[in-house]
């Protein structure tokens, strides 16, 4: 190897959302510099919303990114009528619960299947996976589907919701979409079970496992949700949500658009769903709760590479949560719309929410007139981006002690990491389309 060092460089990580890359620099045999480039451009949206209306949050906010657009509403308007003093009733706590499992089953159900378990299955593509599995990729297109349909009925349509509101919802849905719904979910478990079967038969690699703090919210009630009032880490720390800046430490760094974050404490950490697993699996049931012992015989493992086991797990658990949602919303009268009232004071509210990719947080003041003061939004993947770099350079100090020393073997492991973590690209530098 010459003085200069060699380079690693992956100008473009396929099967994410949002353009990235990765650069490694290896100099004397050590390595030296590793990065997770984000060269997206930088459109911060908190400095769009300024001087808006507090009604026009959700029209801007939900624009941050197609796939992750529930979990923005949803953690906005909970920000929102919290400043408010506005409280749920139980029919919209649960239609927006039902809408975030939607979300998470259409985003899980491409992560898992079109995106990462390629890699592990030896296809470069999920195309070139189809032909040998054409079942299964067929199942995970009418899955994906299930989790548009399901946000198209409760949010208006499948990107971008127009009938959430702040109080409520526009229109409620009929009761026998919801049993459209149910049973459509009913139909998912079969499948998914035999999909859990498959990926319990592969083996997962150990080149980037290494020690990780978790952090995710702590649920609601006892059972595994994906909303909650406190963060929790795996190291037995509880912080209220609305002091989630003594807890997380957004900053730049000059390779990135995106803003990079650590605890107080300056470690890394890690949030999505092997992080939520790891810390609330135990509270798992029925089918769920076989995959996670089935998945995860020796509990979760602090490996990236098994948060793919862990979304399977998630999907899982989202079809037979939706199930017992749907039933709750059918035992309740029909309706065509549902509205709590408030009047428009000044105040601040930061609404929190597991999202696919992790805890989303959202904060917002506005005056007495409802105009907005400031806002601030910490995506998961902002919250990822400082410990991916860290496995990454776990995964070349290993790979290269191994002699795994080929330049597309390297590359293929590395982007296997970075796409471990379905990194919503857009979400992380804070780019809206408008």
């Amino acid at each position: 190897m010459s003085a200069a060092g060699r380079s690693i460089v992956i100008p473009h990580l396929g099967r994410v959302e949002g353009h990235g890359g990765i650069f490694v620099k290896v100099v004397g045999g050590r390595v030296h510099e590793v990065n997770m480039d984000i060269f997206e451009g930088s459109r911060y949206y908190e400095a769009l919303l300024k001087g808006k209306h507090f009604l026009e949050v959700q029209g801007v906010i939900t624009r941050v990114c197609a796939i992750c657009s529930a979990g923005h509403t949803v953690a906005a308007l909970s920000a929102l009528e919290q400043a408010l003093g506005v409280i749920s009733s139980p029919r919209v706590f649960k239609l927006r619960g039902l809408l975030t499992q939607g979300a998470t089953i259409e985003s899980h159900a491409l992560h898992v299947f079109a995106l990462a378990l390629p890699d592990f299955l030896g296809f470069d593509s999920v195309l070139s996976m189809a032909a040998k599995f054409p079942n299964e990729v067929t199942f995970a297109l009418r899955l994906k589907q299930l989790g548009n349909r399901i946000q198209e009925l409760i949010g208006g349509r499948a990107v971008h919701p127009v009938n959430t509101l702040v109080g409520g919802f526009g229109k409620l849905p009929r009761h026998r979409d919801l049993e459209e719904i149910r049973r459509s979910l009913k139909a998912a478990e079969g499948p998914l079970a035999e999909v859990v079967e498959l990926v319990a038969s592969l083996e997962v690699p150990e080149f980037a496992a290494r020690p990780t703090v978790f952090v995710a919210l702590r649920p609601y009630d006892d059972g595994y949700r994906f909303r909650g009032s406190t963060l929790c880490t795996s190291r037995g720390e509880e912080f209220p949500i609305a002091e989630y800046r003594d807890v997380v430490r957004e900053y730049t760094v000059e390779h990135s658009h995106a803003k990079h974050a650590a605890l107080a404490s300056g470690e890394t950490y890690m949030v999505g769903s092997l992080a939520r697993l790891a810390l609330w699996g135990d509270r798992l049931q029925g089918a769920a709760r076989a995959a996670f012992q089935r998945l995860f015989p020796n509990g979760v493992r602090e490996n990236v590479l098994t948060n793919t086991w862990a979304q399977l797990v998630e999907l899982v658990h989202c079809v037979e949560r939706g199930q017992e949602v749907c039933e709750e919303l059918l035992g309740l009268p029909e309706r065509e719309r549902e509205m709590q009232e408030y009047e428009v004071r000044a105040g601040r509210g930061v609404g929190a929410l597991e999202v696919p990719r992790g805890t989303l947080i959202h904060e917002y003041s506005f005056d007495d007139n409802g105009i907005i003061q400031s806002a601030n939004v910490i995506t998961p993947t902002a919250q990822n981006l400082a410990n991916t770099e860290r496995d990454l350079r776990t995964a070349v100090e290993r790979l290269l002690a191994s002699e795994v020393s080929s330049e597309a073997a390297l590359k293929l492991k590395l982007e296997m990491v970075a796409r471990a973590y379905d990194p919503c690209i857009s979400c992380s530098v804070h780019v809206t389309c408008l």
